[in-house]
């Protein structure tokens, strides 16, 4: 297998780490995750970029999830395996072999390792900047009022108990008025992406193949659109 790694930003030291404990050493192309809050301009990056591969790369390990659903009914140009996950969090919250599309909670703000771009006090400064302090305290409330806590989602990869860590999840949590805590994670998704060990939490699409909905389990009353927002 000539493969190479494609991977959101966010989870690039994840995938490093994956790959040092799987002892493989595949290429890494990184995706800004600062397109993210676009998910349709993030796909046509990671499409854009399995185009321009050179020829002798025939398979794509696809780090990062659904990701708002915007692939689907594209085609893709390589063989390509992915998780099956709506998100970063999702991916990184799983610690077992079962397949969990969301394991997100509602009214939980979820950390990881590089979550500065959507950081509580990133979208609180951005709001002082465009409203004005008053107004934008008023908006915070609105969003986050039926939030319960900030969730650092531990995965053993980053150092979440350090001083400055756990410093910056006491200034999320007081800005939104609840507790922070921790949550269990794991690199478990990405081990099994780089080493091949492709079970029922993949999704593997053929070159030529096109994602669908169902290929993730959803039924007629849900939707890769629909989750929770973090």
């Amino acid at each position: 297998m000539n493969a190479t790694v494609i991977v959101c930003s966010t989870l690039t030291n994840h995938v490093k780490a994956a790959q040092k404990k799987m002892n493989t050493n595949y290429p890494i192309i990184e995706l800004d995750n600062s397109k993210h809050s676009r998910p349709e301009k993030f796909w046509q990056l990671a499409f854009l970029a399995m185009e321009q591969l050179p020829e002798e790369i025939d398979t794509v390990l696809l780090g990062m999830g659904v990701c708002g659903g915007s692939s689907v009914g594209w085609t893709f140009p390589r063989r390509t395996i992915m998780p099956k996950v709506d998100d970063c969090i999702t991916l990184l919250m799983h610690t077992d072999e079962k397949f969990h599309y969301n394991l997100k909670e509602a009214g939980h703000f979820y950390l990881t390792e590089n979550r500065d771009l959507m950081s509580i006090d990133r979208m609180e400064q951005d709001l002082v900047l465009k409203y004005g302090e008053r107004r934008a305290k008023r908006v915070m409330k609105v969003w986050f009022d039926a939030y319960k806590s900030v969730d650092i989602v531990d995965t053993g990869v980053y150092d979440c108990y350090s001083k400055e860590y756990v410093e910056r999840a006491k200034r999320e949590s007081a800005i939104i008025n609840v507790p922070y805590q921790y949550v269990p994670g794991s690199n478990i998704i990405l081990e099994k992406l780089v080493s091949g060990k492709w079970d029922d939490q993949f999704l593997i699409i053929e070159k030529g193949g096109v994602m669908t909905e169902e290929d993730f389990g959803m039924t007629n009353k849900e939707s890769l659109h629909t989750t929770y927002v973090v």
